[in-house]
């Protein structure tokens, strides 16, 4: 079963929606996203948002 992570659903103002078929794939894009989008360097997210994160993803 596919997973997928609204960037929403973490109160941004951004519509993207990332989709992998395992949640460490899912965490590896929206790294990426974060960085390439947001300005966020995923080395400086906090613990705290990263369970977040991990709570945010959802099966599809």
């Amino acid at each position: 079963m596919a997973k997928v992570l609204r960037c929403k659903d973490l109160g941004m103002n951004c519509t993207k929606e990332i989709r992998a078929e395992t949640e460490e794939e899912v965490l590896q894009l929206a790294a990426q996203h974060a960085e390439q989008d947001h300005g966020i360097h995923a080395a400086s997210i906090p613990p705290s948002i990263q369970a977040m994160v991990r709570a945010a993803i959802k099966d599809e």
